[in-house]
């Protein structure tokens, strides 16, 4: 494997990006597949600096617009400091939630222009995007019984309501379409079952793609 596979995992709150980041990280590891693991805002000292920023309830209602910029300034330095120089030392890196998040929240959640959102990320990591996106579809109803499961604080868009959710689920579902690096999995299944369909899928497209043991 001579060049890095930048592959990212997407989906509302509560549909297990982060389980089966974690899943798929785990699996490369026990194959010494070199990778990194890391997650949207965030993955840098500076950027997690502005996930606690943007994601603080007490931080209130700001613009659209400045949510926006916020989440593509943590972008930025998440791809300068992080992606772009593992992609370049050949590491398969897996990231929760990118670019499909901005469109899906800041765009069919918050009702701001699809292409602008575009064209404000595209500057934001200057061409560095996956090549692989896995969404992760779950009914909305589902999503809450696992969150309210969980028995954490709602974050700030946590807290935005059913109706944000509701507009960010039909997004990313739009996204996925017209997405051609997209593989959608149905997100009700188990959490194991889910990482091998995963895993298969991965197995399918690229043959460097470590086999299952038992194989």
């Amino acid at each position: 494997m001579s060049q890095g596979h930048f592959i990212v995992l997407e989906g509302i709150d509560g549909s297990g990006t982060t389980t089966q980041c974690h899943q798929l990280a785990d699996y490369l590891r026990n194959a010494g597949i070199p990778f990194i693991l890391t997650r949207e805002p965030g993955g840098t000292p500076a950027a997690e600096k502005i996930r606690d920023l943007v994601l603080d309830p007490a931080l209130g209602d700001i613009s659209h617009t400045a949510e926006l910029f916020l989440y593509a300034a943590s972008r930025a330095q998440h791809v300068e400091e992080l992606i772009r120089p593992a992609l370049d030392r050949g590491d398969v890196v897996i990231c929760d939630r990118y670019i499909a998040s901005s469109l899906a929240y800041q765009g069919y959640g918050r009702g701001l222009d699809l292409d602008t959102i575009r064209q404000v990320n595209m500057l934001a990591v200057i061409g560095c995007m996956p090549d692989l996106t896995i969404y992760l579809d779950l009914p909305l109803e589902v999503a809450r019984a696992r969150r309210d499961k969980r028995g954490e604080v709602a974050d700030r868009l946590e807290q935005a309501g059913e109706s944000l959710q509701e507009k960010v689920a039909r997004g990313y579902r739009e996204i996925a379409k017209g997405d051609h690096t997209a593989l959608v999995f149905d997100a009700r299944q188990k959490e194991a079952q889910l990482a091998g369909n995963i895993r298969d899928a991965l197995r399918k497209q690229w043959p460097w793609f470590p086999a299952e043991e038992n194989e």
